[in-house]
């Protein structure tokens, strides 16, 4: 994990790479992973430095789904 993660993400990091190796997942990759998946998180909500500000939240595709179908038709 990188410096400065607040101690809730380093238990998320460990959690996420211990489930990996019990699960047999990402093989000799579980911590890299669980690492980027943590980075993720940390992104998405804001927590670091430089956090994307362009990335928009997550949806659901039900979601995504209903806002388009209500969406206006374009007409040429």
């Amino acid at each position: 994990m990188p410096t400065g993660a607040s101690p809730k993400r380093e238990r998320e990091y460990k959690k996420i790479a211990r489930k990996m190796k019990k699960e047999g997942r990402y093989k000799g990759r579980e911590e890299e992973v669980a690492a980027r998946i943590v980075n993720k998180q940390r992104t998405e909500h804001g927590e670091t430095k430089e956090a994307h500000r362009h990335t928009p939240p997550r949806r659901s595709a039900s979601r995504r789904k209903t806002r388009t179908a209500r969406a206006a038709p374009k007409y040429k």
